[in-house]
């Protein structure tokens, strides 16, 4: 039989660039548009909550007020961190560990305490999922305070995932405005298409892995600098460039050397990032609110100047940098805090895949030596 693969004489799709692997109801990019199941980015900041988008994700459509309140209750008390989980927390080192390892070890030491880990039917799936997505924000935040010596701080049932992650991760009840600007921050990170992270969970499932391990799988992804990385190394980027005044020099300087400027331009949108026109607005007046505006100012600038200079736009990560920053979250958990929304929609495309699975298998073209012989060790 022929090898296809060897036959193949068109061009190799290196990173897969435009190549469809799966058929998705969760997510869509059609041209300078986001949708979650068919509504607008924009129309779910300016109306929804997360814990609405989190049942749309899974649900394929919006909650009536009796099923939104009984998901919004389970998902806050999966916030409660067992005693198991706290222990090992305080037994990694939290001082000096990478934010997101130290996710990714705690996340995958779940399954261990999980009756349903094994299981993959629709109940369990549905059991785990609560779980996870309650508990990831609990976990960021009480690594926070574990590493400060501080406690961990039990949620607020009466509050949202958005409030309680604040609450738990500073010890200082927000205000409900601020709480609204970080819901708002979860639901345009929950999802985003066949990204790679997503990617990354879809080909564990589909090997009729648990959700345990395509979640684990997923927050490795997201490590990359290239991927959910980029929010913390633009605001450092920012801190590194000072002012407004050197802000144009800099970026003179990196384009002058072809040096990637992190949160500027994006694979799929060539017409630039929703998430990142709704966040540009956010910084704008958090910036100015907090007496940070020269952060905005900065990169109000980077971002005219890419325009102008190389026809490339922000992405989301550009401006989650200074909204984050201005918040009081420090800059090494923009990462996991990513995580603690994209679970919803890591989560969806694992049920998605479930449903209608075939294991991924691509091939590879063999570009090596051939027709090499063994020879003995003291012939080589």
């Amino acid at each position: 039989m022929a090898d296809p693969v060897k036959e193949y004489d068109g061009a190799v799709d290196k990173g897969l660039e435009g190549i469809v692997s799966c058929t998705t109801k969760i997510s869509s990019i059609l041209d300078a548009t986001l949708t979650y199941r068919g509504y607008t980015i924009e129309d779910l900041t300016d109306h929804s909550t997360f814990e609405e988008v989190v049942f749309l994700l899974w649900n394929d459509r919006l909650p009536p007020a009796d099923q939104l309140a009984k998901l919004r209750t389970e998902l806050v008390a999966n916030m409660t961190l067992s005693s198991e989980t706290i222990a090992l927390m305080k037994a990694l080192p939290a001082k000096t560990a990478v934010p997101m390892d130290y996710l990714r070890t705690v996340v995958s030491s779940l399954s261990m305490q999980d009756a349903d880990s094994r299981d993959i039917d629709a109940d369990a799936n549905h059991r785990k999922a609560m779980r996870l997505t309650g508990v990831m924000g609990a976990i960021v935040a009480g690594f926070h305070r574990i590493r400060e010596g501080k406690d961990v701080i039990k949620p607020d049932p009466t509050k949202g995932i958005a409030w309680n992650f604040l609450y738990m991760m500073k010890g200082e009840r927000p205000t409900d405005e601020l709480a609204k600007d970080f819901d708002t921050c979860l639901i345009l990170h929950a999802d985003h298409e066949l990204n790679c992270s997503a990617f990354s969970a879809r080909v564990t499932t589909s090997s009729l892995s648990d959700m345990h391990s395509a979640i684990t799988s997923a927050i490795g992804t997201l490590k990359g600098p290239l991927h959910g990385g980029a929010n913390e190394q633009v605001m450092k980027m920012l801190v590194r460039i000072g002012t407004v005044e050197q802000s144009k020099k800099f970026i003179e300087d990196a384009l002058n050397a072809k040096e990637k400027v992190m949160g500027i331009g994006h694979r799929v949108y060539k017409h630039g990032d929703p998430r990142a026109r709704i966040l540009r607005k956010m910084s704008d007046r958090l910036t100015a609110k907090g007496g940070m505006h020269h952060f905005y100012e900065m990169s109000a600038n980077i971002d005219d100047i890419m325009q102008e200079k190389k026809g490339l736009m922000p992405n989301v990560d550009f401006y989650s940098a200074t909204v984050y920053y201005t918040m009081g979250i420090p800059i090494d958990l923009y990462t996991p805090i990513f995580a603690v929304s994209r679970v919803s929609g890591w989560i969806a495309h694992i049920l998605e895949q479930y449903t209608n699975n075939r294991i991924y298998r691509p091939r590879g073209r063999y570009t090596g030596k051939l027709d090499q012989k063994w020879a003995p060790v003291d012939k080589r």
